[in-house]
């Protein structure tokens, strides 16, 4: 693309509203004009007419799906740059394919979902959120909760967010083991951790966070037969991604007395459907896929989406995830 030519900057959902008003916005003003739509789009057909015009897609906490047949109605586009670590949503083959290229924000915000996943294992253990509907159903009736410290986390998935998982779990006093595709005796020295087996880590765990990234390799990896491997006093806390954890085997062993509690940020489909069983669940703490949604991460990722424009629009396009 010409450096001379003026482009056009699409957001196509936004709910809430992040780029809106930010001054890392105004760094895109000399190079084209930013279309920001503050709501999700209520159909397919109205997300296309959305970015019909566009050159370049900010694909920000809407978190809206490019699947091939959507990137093959834009012959306009170029770039898609996300506001998030994970690119699940974007049809990676196709858009190499067609020529586009997509950038995302590897580890910007890790700290933030660190910490937010660290949280929600707090308000699962000691029984925040269901002792709170109790108490505003006027029922003083009390549940025993779960001491953390000494306990052992498991990690599944140690890149930028699960080492900072590990960070704060090794400062409060918890003994981590982990898992990961790639483990080595280095790496688990500098984060604290001790390598071991999938099947290990779930049998030995009180509390196991999940952290990897949706693949093929991983889709689906906490089932039933991996839940049955866990404690029934133990925590699953999941801040990667809904497909990576069967439902409703999870639902069953919540129900059947199988784990304590269960936290999750991520949903097999978002926004979370009403009749996902989870939400009839006691023990546990759900929050709507929001884990780096701080001022501190919005700031961050804001900054990311235009530095990775600017980078593509000099020719030297980074965070590249496409071939």
């Amino acid at each position: 693309m010409s450096n001379a030519e003026r482009l056009t900057f699409v957001v196509p959902g936004d709910d809430p509203p992040q780029l809106q008003g930010s001054a890392h916005a105004d760094r895109l003003a000399p190079h084209g004009d930013l279309v920001m739509h503050t709501d999700r789009p209520a159909s397919y057909e109205e997300k296309i007419e959305r970015v019909s015009n566009a050159d370049i897609i900010v694909n920000t906490r809407g978190a809206i799906d490019w699947p091939g047949e959507a990137l093959r109605a834009l012959p306009k586009l170029r770039m898609i740059t996300t506001c998030s670590i994970g690119t699940d949503m974007i049809d990676l083959a196709a858009a190499s394919e067609l020529g586009i290229v997509v950038s995302n924000q590897p580890g910007r915000t890790a700290p933030s979902v660190a910490e937010h996943m660290f949280g929600l294992m707090f308000a699962v253990a000691k029984r925040a959120a269901y002792q709170t509907t109790e108490l505003k159903a006027g029922r003083w009736g009390r549940v025993i909760n779960i001491y953390l410290q000494g306990k052992t986390l498991g990690i599944i998935g140690t890149g930028n967010v699960g080492a900072e998982i590990a960070r704060l779990a090794n400062a409060f006093g918890m003994n981590v083991i982990a898992w990961t595709f790639n483990p080595s005796d280095e790496r688990g020295r500098r984060l604290g951790v001790e390598y071991v087996e999938l099947d290990e880590l779930l049998s030995r765990s009180d509390v196991v966070s999940l952290n990897v990234a949706s693949s093929d390799e991983t889709r689906g990896m906490i089932g039933q037969r991996e839940l049955g491997l866990m404690k029934e006093e133990a925590i699953l806390v999941n801040g990667a991604r809904g497909d990576i954890v069967d439902t409703d085997a999870l639902v069953s062993a919540l129900n059947a007395g199988g784990l304590a509690g269960a936290a999750v940020d991520v949903f097999d489909v978002e926004p979370i459907s009403p009749d996902n069983p989870l939400l009839t669940c006691d023990q546990v703490v759900l929050t709507p896929h929001m884990a780096d949604m701080t001022p501190e991460g919005i700031e961050a990722l804001n900054e990311g989406a235009v530095d990775n424009i600017l980078a593509y629009l000099s020719g030297a396009p980074q965070n590249v995830v496409t071939s």
